[in-house]
């Protein structure tokens, strides 16, 4: 199967069966989707939202978070991934938001990037659910579905975003990162993918290589 036929008949299935599809961390406004986001890196958006409505109900606008030491914040987040550096970077992007940008959050990728905790892929994810950006954020879940589908066999996450960027039309392209993402999470699990639960295993490289008579 070629690399087109299996964009073409994956998107397919998703456009038709799943449509629209959203982040699964708990926001109300694009300050508080970025903490999120900084939070999520290596914990799980379960976690996070487990933390956040105290965090914010104590720290509500950005403002205010600019306003506290990082010290301050650990009681709120002491149970995800990293706390400390976690809290450290929490505080100087709230502070570089105030002082860079008036309080608001930015629009552009390269601006959002240039905050404290961010990377390419926080930065695609606020770009792309808060702004439309015609981007894919790529993180772990992303990153392995896209490989075992056959879709990049890009060695970095920037190479696999330019993969998809090159194959998925921009319009499907903010939605198509929480198809692939969530695909990830509850099917395509890293340890053991589900395959017999699978509704795109027909266009998977990977469930291919496993059925096929060795």
């Amino acid at each position: 199967m070629t690399t087109a036929r299996r964009f073409e008949g994956i998107l397919a299935y998703f456009r038709e069966n799943v449509g629209y599809a959203g982040s699964e961390l708990e926001f109300k406004n694009p300050y508080e989707l970025l903490v999120s986001v900084i939070l999520s890196a290596q914990c799980t958006d379960k976690r996070v939202n487990m933390v956040t409505p105290a965090l914010f109900a104590a720290y509500p606008t950005v403002r205010d978070l600019a306003g506290a030491a990082p010290e301050e914040l650990l009681p709120y987040i002491k149970s995800v991934s990293y706390p400390n550096n976690k809290a450290r970077n929490l505080v100087g992007m709230a502070r570089k938001v105030v002082s860079d940008y008036g309080g608001e959050i930015p629009v552009e990728i390269d601006d959002i990037m240039s905050l404290p905790g961010a990377g390419r892929k926080t930065a695609n994810v606020v770009a792309s659910v808060l702004y439309d950006k015609p981007v894919i954020a790529v993180d772990t879940h992303v990153f392995r579905v896209s490989h075992r589908l056959g879709l990049s066999k890009g060695a970095t996450p920037r190479a696999v975003e330019l993969d998809l960027e090159a194959r998925i039309p921009a319009g499907d392209r903010p939605v198509a990162h929480h198809w692939l993402l969530l695909h990830g999470r509850y099917i395509c699990t890293a340890r053991k993918p589900k395959c017999g639960d699978c509704p795109i295993s027909r266009w998977c490289e990977y469930f291919a290589a496993e059925t096929l008579p060795k």
